[in-house]
């Protein structure tokens, strides 16, 4: 990644984009590689650009974002990009649907600037942007459609303590908070992590919650 993280915007009203992309240029860090207002264009932008974030909407047209983040960083993917999904809670009942096509994170439309720069930032790095009160009311709130009625979980590779760990992560707690929760430091609580996710087969923090949902290890 180059010394300035370069962001590709996609969504569909012209005022938001043009607020996105005003904020982010504004930052010595951050660079707008292109905008666009729909999701096949987001797709052959970002892969003739080579973003380091997309910056994606939920609901565009010609083709919405969950199918372009899916084109974009889905499983089988061989130059994955790194996408943040944005999105109005109350309208994008499917926004799951985007973690699981390989977002790597989400945020509200109405979250202020900092939060939206600090997204942008956490994303870049390779980590997973999860909101714990977005996490909990949104992740939970689709659960049951996430995870079939008659699935029956898998035996688990994990350890009892990863396994609570992962419990905990699916509720939307951060690293400090599980260390504060388990009585352990946020290194030891990195290092079930990574071990965690290294075991399932997971990129990040999100895969993780979708899979603990899906299988039935949270409710």
């Amino acid at each position: 990644m180059s010394d300035s993280v370069r962001v590709l915007v996609c969504d569909d009203q012209m005022l938001v984009r043009t607020g996105l992309v005003t904020i982010i240029d504004a930052q010595p860090d951050l660079e707008v590689a292109g905008e666009c207002g729909d999701g096949r264009t987001a797709v052959e932008l970002a892969e003739r650009l080579r973003p380091d974030v997309v910056v994606m909407d939920v609901r565009m047209p010609v083709l919405d974002g969950i199918e372009a983040t899916r084109l974009l960083a889905g499983p089988g993917v061989p130059r994955p990009v790194k996408v943040l999904v944005v999105t109005t809670f109350n309208l994008d009942e499917y926004v799951y649907e985007a973690l699981r096509a390989g977002a790597s994170g989400f945020l509200l439309k109405d979250a202020p600037p900092a939060q939206l720069l600090h997204g942008i930032r956490t994303v870049a790095t390779g980590a997973a942007l999860l909101d714990p009160d977005v996490t909990r009311r949104l992740v939970g709130r689709y659960a049951a459609r996430i995870r079939p009625v008659d699935d029956v979980p898998p035996t688990t590779p994990l350890t009892p303590r990863e396994l609570e760990v992962l419990r905990l992560i699916a509720d939307g707690l951060s690293n400090r908070e599980i260390a504060d929760t388990l009585l352990i430091s946020q290194e030891t609580v990195k290092t079930f992590v990574s071990r965690m996710l290294t075991k399932l087969h997971l990129r990040d923090r999100v895969q993780a919650v979708v899979y603990a949902y899906r299988h039935g290890l949270v409710t």
